[in-house]
């Protein structure tokens, strides 16, 4: 049987090189295509400090440098192992199907649609491939009879695990389990069976005792978990537990804390922060700003600061209950207010950060599903020496109109370092926050 090998072109839409700048180079041998409607609105993002205006300008360097003194309205090699790429230009040849006249408008998601068409009917041997991030685009695209489908590059796409709880192994000798308790620690010795992971946190358990334990991948041994009380914060559940043994393990690096709302993430992690503050030089939260009503928020009245305070606000709650831990003239109390008024304790919008190199400081990334993983990426090479870097996020709960929970950063990060030894992953699944909170997390 003769093997199809019909080469695909790929037309790319604004959302896909706006989340991924090297998006162009990822479908192998085949051949990518842009629209020139793509590029007018790159010229829109290129302007700006955000990651879209990033992105916009690297694909915009990137088409620069390739094109030289060439144009890009014809095929052009990409390189090694890759297909060709071109721009799409307006003069389109159209046959029976025009998006701009079934929709009834000169959108440009109807241009963009117009130029795969116009591709199609020009390129009769080729499969012709919309890739788009925009959900609504890829269902008109779809309605008129084009192909379309998501950037794939990066998604996650078995997530099943991500729901698992926590690792229970039942069955454990009881001599074990004792020894456990009073050594601190055994040796592996194929204990946790296909469970273990480095830096993978278990319920050990028998029909009289359990213990919490976590697996050390260097010393290939399970260790003991003990509860840890820091700076007035108890863990009340196993996995809250488990959370501040990474959090508080200098051998651990980085941390992800998943969890739904009310679970204790960005508590935990800022507590056990504040725990180690003497070991670092500061304590640095942030998380990004996603504006509402896709309003950016140069709309909202007051300078920087005042623009971004309503964004911080779920952090300083944080801040604040932990300060509703201790009186006023407590020892914690004081030292709550010098590392605030000594900058050493900074709350700040993730965009504030971008471009420094963080050294011996502890920093807490909030909402981190609603980064790209190239975000991710960037924050964590920003880490020097002595650093620990916490994301803690909810990978169910997007609030970006281009990723989903095979998308985000936050998986992205799970998935790609599950066991490494830098790096720990705890899921927290029970809710702390109140009994009315549980419910609407359970059953709404």
């Amino acid at each position: 049987m003769k093997k199809n090998t019909t080469k695909k072109i790929y037309v790319l839409d604004t959302s896909v090189l706006l989340f991924d700048h090297n998006s162009i180079t990822s479908f192998e041998e085949n051949d990518v295509a842009i629209p020139i409607t793509v590029l007018e609105e790159l010229d829109q993002f290129k302007i700006g400090n955000e990651t879209k205006n990033f992105e916009a300008r690297e694909v915009i360097r990137f088409l620069d440098k390739l094109s030289g003194n060439n144009g890009l309205n014809k095929w052009m090699e990409l390189g090694d192992d890759r297909g060709k790429i071109k721009v799409i230009m307006d003069e389109l040849t159209l046959d029976k199907v025009d998006a701009e006249e079934i929709y009834g408008n000169r959108k440009n998601d109807h241009k963009i649609i117009n130029a795969a068409i116009s591709l199609q009917n020009e390129e009769k041997r080729h499969q012709i491939i919309l890739v788009t991030k925009d959900i609504n685009l890829r269902i008109k695209a779809k309605a008129i009879g084009l192909t379309s489908e998501d950037y794939e590059t990066g998604k996650v796409k078995n997530i099943k695990k991500f729901s698992e709880g926590l690792p229970v192994i039942e069955n454990i000798d009881a001599e074990i389990i004792q020894r456990i308790y009073q050594k601190n620690r055994v040796k592996e010795k194929g204990i946790l069976g296909k469970e273990k992971i480095t830096n993978g946190y278990y319920i050990l358990n028998n029909c009289t005792n359990s213990v919490l334990a976590r697996y050390n991948g260097e010393s290939d041994s399970i260790e003991k978990v003990d509860k840890k009380y820091v700076f007035g914060i108890k863990p009340r559940n196993a996995e809250q537990t488990f959370g501040l043994n990474a959090l508080l393990n200098e051998e651990i690096k980085l941390v992800a804390l998943e969890g739904v709302a009310g679970t204790g993430k960005t508590l935990l992690a800022l507590a056990s922060a504040l725990e180690q503050k003497n070991k670092y030089d500061q304590i640095i939260l942030a998380r990004p700003i996603i504006p509402l009503s896709n309003r950016e928020i140069g709309y909202l009245p007051g300078d920087a600061e005042d623009k971004i305070s309503p964004y911080m606000q779920p952090l300083w709650d944080n801040l604040n209950f932990i300060k509703n831990q201790f009186k006023a003239n407590e020892k914690k109390s004081r030292v709550l207010k010098q590392l605030e008024e000594s900058g050493l304790l900074t709350i700040t919008a993730l965009a504030f950060i971008r471009g420094r190199s963080l050294t011996n400081a502890i920093f807490i990334i909030d909402e981190a599903q609603n980064l790209t993983p190239h975000e991710v990426k960037t924050i964590i090479t920003r880490a020097g020496e002595g650093t620990k870097v916490i994301f803690t996020g909810d990978i169910n709960q997007i609030d970006t109109p281009y990723m989903d929970e095979h998308s985000n950063g936050l998986t992205y990060l799970i998935d790609r370092l599950k066991g490494n030894s830098l790096f720990a992953h705890i899921k927290l699944e029970k809710g702390e926050r109140s009994q009315l909170a549980n419910l609407a997390n359970e059953m709404l």
